[in-house]
C-alpha cells in the first residue's frame, strides 16, 4: 500500500476513529488526544501494515492499547507510596501486633487432642500426617490398605467430632 493510499484511507477512518476514542475516554479532550496519539504511531508504523488486511481494525487495536496503557499509567500515577518509617503504625488497620502465640495454642490444642485417639487410628493417622503413603503405612503396620484407609478417615472424623465440641459451631473443612 502506498503512502497516499495509506493517508486516504486513514482520512475516511478518521470519524470512526474519533468516535471510538470518545467512547473510550468519554471526554472530547482526551478522545482529541488520544486520535493524534494513533494518528501518530499509525503514521510512523506505516511500514508494519500488511496490504490486504483490515486497516480499520489495525487502527482501533492500536487506539485501544494506546489506551489501555495511559489507563494503567494513571492508575500507577494514582497509587502513593509511603517511603516514611512506620513509627506511629500509620499503614496499620489496626494497632495489634501478629505473634504466633494464638497458633502455638491451637497447635498444642491439636495435639492434645490426636494424643487422645486410640493408638489403632492415631499411629496410622500421625505417619499418614507425616507423609507416608497409604501402602507404605499398610507395609509397616502390616495391616490391608482398606483398613490403613479406614482407621484414618475414622480419625479424621473423631478429630472433627473434638473440635466440634471444643470450639462449638465452627466451620471444619474436610
Amino acid at each position: 500500500m502506498s503512502q497516499v493510499e495509506f493517508f486516504t484511507e486513514f482520512n475516511r477512518l478518521t470519524t470512526l476513529l474519533n468516535s471510538f476514542a470518545y467512547n473510550l475516554t468519554k471526554n472530547s479532550e482526551d478522545a482529541k488526544d488520544l486520535y493524534q496519539e494513533t494518528a501518530f504511531r499509525a503514521m510512523t508504523n506505516r511500514d508494519k501494515f500488511r496490504p490486504g488486511t483490515n486497516l480499520k481494525a489495525w487502527l482501533f487495536t492500536i487506539m485501544k492499547n494506546i489506551f489501555i496503557n495511559n489507563y494503567r499509567k494513571k492508575m500507577k500515577a494514582n497509587t502513593i507510596m509511603d517511603n516514611t518509617d512506620n513509627l506511629y503504625y500509620l499503614n496499620s488497620g489496626s494497632n495489634s501486633i501478629d505473634n504466633a502465640a494464638d497458633s502455638n495454642i491451637l497447635i498444642k490444642e491439636l495435639t492434645g487432642m490426636i494424643d487422645l485417639l486410640d493408638d489403632s487410628t492415631r499411629i496410622p493417622f500421625m505417619m499418614h500426617y507425616q507423609g507416608f503413603k497409604y501402602q507404605e503405612i499398610a507395609d509397616h503396620l502390616d495391616l490391608p490398605l482398606g483398613t490403613v484407609k479406614s482407621r484414618i478417615f475414622f480419625a479424621r472424623k473423631d478429630l472433627k467430632a473434638q473440635i466440634a465440641r471444643q470450639y462449638g459451631k465452627l466451620r471444619v473443612r474436610s
